[in-house]
């Protein structure tokens, strides 16, 4: 049964490892419940499209039925697209979870992406119902020599440029950053000053584990990158990035989130390292940068700790378009928490959802 959700609302939309959630607010303090959706099945990631402020997409991967991608108004039941992003089967390949949904530039208004495993990019000009494979990307000649990092070989970011849609960055692990300028048709790797601790060769063209991407909203096609090893940064205009952990307590982290306004300003969620997925210290705490990583703050009053021992996966920080800016923090031990004021302090939304895969953060119009 559908249910108003009033134009002005901030929306979070919740994707967790047993259904997704919806919580929608007019003041940021209280906070109303949809849901759950999906229930019992993997939900890695949810979108409200920002070109109507009102449809939601969902990557929900069921046991029984399989990957697909989801649509819904705000409120609504969700449905099916007519069909699920799938390889030709001449490829060998068969999609086994769909990780990421990205609505297309704002002139386009049925364009969808879909990042999923194994890693692979499609694209929906019908909001969701048909799929195509971008197979410059998906057949490239290197894909003999991907490997998975340990969440498996995932197509998880996917950046479309706000000046240019032909332009599109796609985050995989492990296999890097990989960019194209002609809507799909060729892709190059473009990981330069990126360290890949785990190979023989530190600094190969590819095969770096990069966990989440995210533009500079200075608008001018900087990127922020959290990777496996270390925190970077990568200017406009420029094929190099610059590694900026340094000020951080730990080079390692998966989430990742940039301001929607403010140039060279995001936070990251440190964790202690590959070997321990937990926050330095037993503290979770948010850092942020206003200078592209040259120095960082820590935030976090009202998060937990000492003895806090959870983990924040790589979509798991999002932020609203409020001013002051909101940010929110899921846990993979289900709790779920929001700032009013940019980080400084926080409160708990919710507690005792399943873990947490997913939180963005919407406009409701």
């Amino acid at each position: 049964m559908a249910k108003t959700v009033r134009k002005g609302s901030t929306a979070l939309l919740v994707g967790t490892r047993k259904g997704a959630f919806i919580f929608h607010s007019g003041d940021r303090k209280r906070w109303s419940l949809l849901g759950p959706y999906f229930e019992g099945v993997p939900v890695y990631h949810m979108a409200l499209d920002p070109r109507d402020g009102r449809t939601v997409y969902a990557a929900a991967t069921s046991e029984h039925w399989g990957p697909s991608v989801h649509r819904a108004r705000i409120g609504g039941d969700f449905r099916a697209g007519k069909s699920a992003p799938r390889f030709d089967p001449s490829t060998g390949l068969a999609v086994t979870r769909v990780w990421h949904v990205e609505p297309g530039p704002a002139d386009e208004p049925g364009t969808l992406y879909a990042g999923v495993e194994p890693a692979a990019l499609f694209r929906s000009d019908d909001g969701g119902d048909t799929w195509r494979g971008l197979d410059g990307l998906n057949l490239h000649p290197t894909r003999k020599g991907w490997q998975p990092g340990n969440g498996g070989l995932c197509l998880h970011s996917v950046l479309v440029d706000p000046r240019d849609p032909r332009h599109l960055l796609a985050g995989i692990s492990a296999v890097g950053v990989w960019e194209t300028r002609d809507s799909g048709g060729t892709w190059s790797p473009q990981n330069e000053g990126v360290r890949a601790d785990f190979l023989p060769d530190k600094y190969p063209e590819w095969g770096q584990c990069v966990h989440h991407l995210a533009w500079d909203t200075a608008g001018d096609g900087g990127i922020f990158q959290q990777n496996h090893c270390g925190s970077y940064y990568r200017p406009a205009g420029q094929r190099r990035w610059t590694e900026v952990t340094k000020g951080l307590p730990s080079g390692f982290g998966f989430a990742i989130a940039a301001h929607p306004r403010r140039k060279r300003t995001a936070w990251v969620v440190p964790l202690e390292g590959d070997f321990n997925r937990v926050p330095p210290n037993g503290r979770l705490a948010v850092w942020r940068t206003t200078s592209a990583g040259k120095t960082w703050k820590r935030t976090g009053a009202g998060l937990p700790g000492p003895h806090a021992y959870m983990g924040v996966l790589r979509e798991g920080l999002a932020t609203d378009r409020a001013d002051p800016v909101g940010l929110y923090l899921g846990t993979n031990t289900g709790k779920l928490y929001g700032s009013r004021d940019e980080g400084r302090s926080w409160r708990e939304i919710a507690d005792d959802l399943p873990p947490i895969l997913s939180v963005a953060a919407g406009d409701v119009r």
